[in-house]
């Protein structure tokens, strides 16, 4: 019986906790839909940036979000409001999201592709120092029978 109830007033209290969601005010100083898509890029491959370099850039004092902020001028209220605006309409969002995506995997298949060609490059260099090493003749050997060593015959 009171497991029955509290299972009715769980479902109660997220029906009410739920029911009053309100849409946010459009900021005054909203960020376009391109603006907004190019500041997420940067910080997509900024932060990637810092989970492979991370002492790098500390060593050079590059602080990201100040980077974003002052590359774009605007401010951390700015973009938190906007941000927080276009994360309401998932619609919006999404199509935002899609563009960020969709420049990503147009520069990975652009670095993909010079990794390939550098790869190719190593190849031949390896190849061509194999070619250069098999036509060294090592002097061949012969066992002198005083000594028991092997000596090089020229």
């Amino acid at each position: 019986m009171y497991k029955k109830i509290g299972i009715i007033l769980v479902v109660v209290l997220l029906c009410l906790g739920c029911d009053n969601v309100n849409k946010p005010d459009t900021p005054k100083n909203l960020i376009a839909k391109e603006k907004m898509s190019e500041i997420l890029y940067d910080l997509y491959v900024i932060n990637s940036a810092k989970s492979v370099n991370r002492k790098l850039l500390e060593k050079d004092g590059f602080i990201p979000e100040t980077y974003i902020l002052e590359k774009y001028s605007i401010d951390s209220i700015q973009f938190k409001e906007s941000n927080r605006y276009y994360a309401f309409d998932s619609k919006a969002y999404e199509t935002i999201i899609a563009k960020v995506k969709a420049r990503l995997e147009a520069e990975k298949s652009v670095y993909e592709k010079i990794q390939e060609k550098e790869a190719e490059i190593k190849q031949q260099k390896k190849d061509s120092i194999e070619r250069v090493d098999s036509k060294k003749k090592l002097p061949k050997r012969v066992k002198d029978t005083t000594t028991r060593k092997e000596l090089p015959v020229f």
